[in-house]
């Protein structure tokens, strides 16, 4: 609205020009719905959604790659679900219902992994351990779970049985710093108990 008022008093645009947009994209974008095209299932929705976009880009003399739109700047566990969801809308996927060649996958980029930590090459290994992870968001993606929300979780559970071996150290009278590997080992494993 604010932007609109703006351009309102420059003489660009007003609330009317941008609702207007709006719906005109949103017809355009459904003929299933507002023309005489028609789509079986959601998946081919998308897809003519994708075909759609890549003709207006193209009028536009626009990259016409599904994947133009995605910014730059977004986090890239994000980024990377939104990559493969985009790809998926023109059927570039994993087997539907099919779990296990994406776990085998992981387990092949798993071993490059290793095998790339044991030379002197750390974009390598970058390159590598960026496989590894572009492979679990998939494996999330497929699992209908959210990679940044189950990382964040993860977090906060480390976080709270790390917190709670401090207060077990505190307890003692120490500091968390004063135990070997072995002890810090047995407070994890009761912390995990809580």
């Amino acid at each position: 609205m604010f932007v609109a008022s703006i351009a309102k008093e420059l003489g660009e645009f007003d609330i009317k020009d941008v609702v207007r947009t709006i719906c005109d994209k949103l017809i355009r974008r459904h003929p299933h719905v507002f023309g005489n095209a028609s789509a079986n299932d959601s998946d081919e929705v998308l897809r003519n959604w994708e075909r759609i976009k890549a003709k207006e880009r193209r009028d536009k003399h626009e990259s016409t790659s599904i994947l133009a739109g995605i910014p730059d700047g977004l986090p890239p566990l994000l980024k990377a679900n939104r990559i493969q969801g985009k790809v998926k809308h023109v059927g570039f996927d994993w087997p539907a219902g099919e779990v296990e060649p994406l776990f085998t996958k992981l387990d092949e980029e798993i071993r490059e992994l290793k095998e790339a930590s044991q030379e002197d090459n750390p974009t390598h290994t970058a390159e590598e351990l960026g496989d590894v992870l572009f492979m679990v968001v998939n494996i999330a993606r497929r699992l209908n779970v959210d990679p940044d929300a189950a990382l964040n979780m993860v977090c906060d559970k480390f976080t709270k049985r790390f917190q709670f071996m401090e207060e077990c150290a505190k307890s003692e009278g120490k500091s968390i710093s004063d135990y070997s590997l072995q002890e810090l080992d047995a407070f994890w494993d009761l912390a995990k108990k809580q």
